[in-house]
């Protein structure tokens, strides 16, 4: 691999009873940037995710991350190496405040997931990190907020900032923006921007506009298969992914 590649997979392929989910994909991923993978519904784009943080193991192809093939390594093993899949891996947990949600993840880090029978006192170690992370993300104020209460929007800040306790060199996110209203689109969207500053992101992502807007490069998935890669503007032009996924009405 390439210095300046975080993420590749070769040949990556998965089968189901007959049906080619993911065909021979070939993706390579820039270190520090936004990669969007793109596609119209059924294209094998989180079929892709679950493989590359291996929820599903591949018919046959490689990954590599950060230099070293990662093939057949466990989920939780891939997540400690620094990529990690927000909002599937993230700890969220609705009666408790957004302070304590982001703590458990900070435990869990250190080893420690599951001592909630260790003491306020030495728990409490955790909270400055855990307030800084709610910082980074936009929910300062809302620390002793039950999660549960969180509007949608902020819970989904909420679970980033659960995932950036694991302290990831990558961030999978699968449609972040799915369900969401237009301000807090704009909200999530900064937020990924920020995020990114100092790490690798790639993402699912059904808004276009939000696409446009973030990402260095691009994806696009049809039936399983590459079909173009290239920034916005060279794979918007593109006669087949005009074909297959913008002009399918998905846009």
């Amino acid at each position: 691999m390439p210095h300046d590649t975080i993420l590749e997979t070769r040949g990556l392929t998965k089968e189901f009873k007959g049906f080619v989910a993911v065909n021979d994909v070939n993706l390579s991923v820039r270190r520090g940037s936004i990669h969007a993978l793109i596609g119209p519904n059924g294209a094998g784009k989180t079929t892709c995710f679950n493989l590359l943080t291996h929820f599903l193991k591949p018919t046959r192809g490689q990954i590599f991350f950060d230099g070293a093939e990662i093939t057949g390594t466990p989920p939780a093993r891939i997540a400690r190496r620094g990529l990690v899949r927000s909002f599937q891996i993230s700890a969220v947990f609705p009666h408790l405040t957004a302070l304590h949600n982001v703590r458990i993840a900070l435990q869990r880090k250190r080893g420690h997931s599951f001592d909630f029978w260790r003491s306020e006192g030495v728990l409490a170690e955790f909270d400055g990190r855990a307030r800084e992370l709610l910082a980074d993300v936009g929910l300062a104020s809302f620390a002793d907020t039950p999660a549960g209460e969180l509007a949608y929007g902020r819970k989904r800040a909420l679970e980033i900032a659960t995932t950036l306790a694991l302290e990831p060199t990558m961030l999978l996110l699968d449609e972040p923006m799915a369900g969401m209203t237009h301000a807090d689109v704009e909200r999530i969207a900064a937020l990924i921007k920020r995020v990114a500053a100092d790490r690798t992101v790639l993402m699912v992502e059904h808004n276009l506009s939000v696409v446009a807007e973030l990402s260095d490069a691009i994806t696009v998935l049809a039936r399983g298969s590459v079909l173009a890669e290239g920034d916005y503007a060279t794979v918007s032009r593109h006669p087949a992914v005009v074909e297959a996924y913008l002009g399918a009405g998905h846009a």
